[in-house]
């Protein structure tokens, strides 16, 4: 089976800014999991500092980010119901709120227009999925809140 990917994410800048969001957003997660005294968390913390270093729009790009990765983390973190769909739909709901945090985060402090498109479907799409998953498991719906704009700061 082939995997398409949209031509938006082929392109050369978005897959090296995307790949370094993504290495931070993984060192972040690493560093949350490994024992303080490892090399690991040595490694992680140097790489860490590479990604905030010197660019304060930068560091609080980090910041928010590592926030909405522990909420997220601690989001999925559910006690099982019994219920294989319950859980399921929980915890993707706690990782698609994560996404909208981060693509929140993105507007607030991305620069480039096709990153910052990229965010605003983001939040579009995983919004829906949410109240999708919601409404299969019978929950009220969030409340409706604007769409993104791409002039706007958040």
């Amino acid at each position: 089976m082939q995997m398409k990917f949209p031509r938006r994410l082929l392109r050369p800048g978005a897959l090296a800014l995307g790949a370094a969001a993504f290495a931070c957003a993984a060192a972040a997660f690493a560093a949350m999991h490994a024992p303080p005294e490892s090399a690991a968390a040595n490694a992680i913390s140097r790489f860490m500092d590479v990604c905030t270093s010197g660019d304060p729009a930068l560091a609080g790009f980090a910041a928010e980010n590592d926030a909405a990765m522990a909420r997220m983390m601690a989001g999925m973190s559910i006690k099982p119901s019994g219920s294989v769909d319950r859980d399921f739909a929980e915890m993707m709901i706690a990782h698609h709120q994560g996404a909208i945090d981060m693509a929140q985060a993105e507007l607030r402090h991305g620069a480039n227009e096709q990153l910052r498109r990229i965010a605003q479907e983001i939040i579009v799409e995983q919004q829906q999925e949410i109240a999708a998953m919601r409404l299969a498991l019978g929950q009220p719906l969030p409340p409706s809140v604007p769409a993104p704009t791409q002039t706007g700061r958040l």
